[in-house]
């Protein structure tokens, strides 16, 4: 029996719809790095991407967005400095085999590094503790990513990633010294991901819907909680498709995504991006309601030289985390 992209459509929006229903546990939810924006372009949009088209950074947002890349490979890497001095390094690699006619496949990488923190345990005696010395905790995730265009308009995609925290060393009963034996205090547990991207067919104008982080419950030592599973809807278009200007030259596009999220409030992002000939871009996105970071901003540069078939990326965003100071993100990209 032959499935059309209208079936798709409908079984993606029932399990997103299902998704949805009941996530009343606001703030119960764990490895919230999965959260965080990993790409500089996407961050100054207020990361209001689920409806553009783009390279392999679509992957950790709406892995749909990469089923037409445009070039034979794509690479991103994404350093975040984020709050707290902790540490965000991205990776991002996509392959379109035959011009992409068997779709487009995915690799990512997601590193954290907490920083250094120095390790107690409570005992009996004079001080009441003892020091276990400096431990490091870190998460990441790693993933597979694949993403198809199944006809001129419709676009699904989706991601298998293998998450993994660990908070450093926990108490483990005792040694024969009679102090508490130390062993790593880490969980892990396989996530998806599944998108979809729509062409309307009216201008520019595109429909785009993603579900993350869809896992089963997860647990340290006695507790447990969830992934903070994530669903979104946005839209996107180029404004200037109603103004007679050459199309090569200039581009304003504008996004919206509605976002309805486990752990907080629905929230609503929305990004604008002007291009000038497709080699400088100026961004500037808003996440509302949103306590400690509302405004985002970036910029872009992009170039490929005439004859040759590599161009070279970079993307710069700035985002003002209220009392946590500033967060910075730098996103470089190269395409074959």
């Amino acid at each position: 029996m032959r499935i059309t992209a209208h079936r798709i459509l409908i079984v993606l929006s029932v399990i997103a719809i299902w998704t949805a229903q009941g996530q009343q546990k606001l703030a119960q939810t764990g490895m919230k790095f999965l959260s965080v924006g990993t790409d500089a372009r996407a961050v100054a949009l207020g990361e209001a991407v689920t409806s553009i088209e783009g390279g392999s950074a679509a992957m950790m947002y709406n892995p749909a967005g990469m089923a037409r890349l445009a070039d034979r490979a794509d690479v991103n890497f994404c350093n975040l400095l984020y709050i707290a001095d902790i540490q965000h390094y991205v990776g991002t690699i996509a392959f379109a085999p035959e011009h992409g006619d068997y779709g487009v496949l995915g690799l990512f990488v997601h590193y954290v590094d907490y920083g250094a923190f120095q390790g107690t345990v409570r005992v009996d005696n004079e001080k009441g503790y003892i020091d276990v010395g400096a431990f490091y905790p870190y998460a990441f995730t790693v993933g597979a990513s694949y993403a198809r265009a199944l006809n001129d308009k419709f676009s699904i995609g989706g991601n298998a990633k293998y998450v993994r925290q660990s908070l450093g060393p926990s108490a483990n009963g005792t040694t024969a010294g009679g102090y508490p034996a130390m062993s790593e205090n880490a969980t892990q547990v396989w996530a998806f991901d599944f998108g979809i991207l729509y062409r309307t067919g009216f201008k520019s104008l595109n429909f785009g819907m993603v579900v993350r982080n869809f896992s089963q419950e997860v647990k340290y030592e006695r507790e447990g909680f969830q992934l903070p599973l994530d669903f979104k809807i946005g839209v996107s278009m180029n404004v200037l498709d109603f103004v007679a200007l050459e199309k090569t030259d200039h581009a304003l596009l504008v996004t919206f995504d509605a976002e309805h999220p486990r752990d907080f409030a629905e929230t609503v992002r929305m990004g604008l991006e002007y291009q000038l000939m497709d080699f400088l871009s100026l961004r500037v996105g808003r996440v509302s309601p949103q306590s400690e970071y509302e405004w985002s901003y970036g910029i872009g540069l992009r170039r490929r030289a005439d004859g040759k078939t590599m161009g070279i990326s970079f993307d710069y965003s700035y985002t003002k985390f209220g009392l946590f100071g500033n967060v910075h993100r730098f996103t470089l990209g190269v395409a074959l």
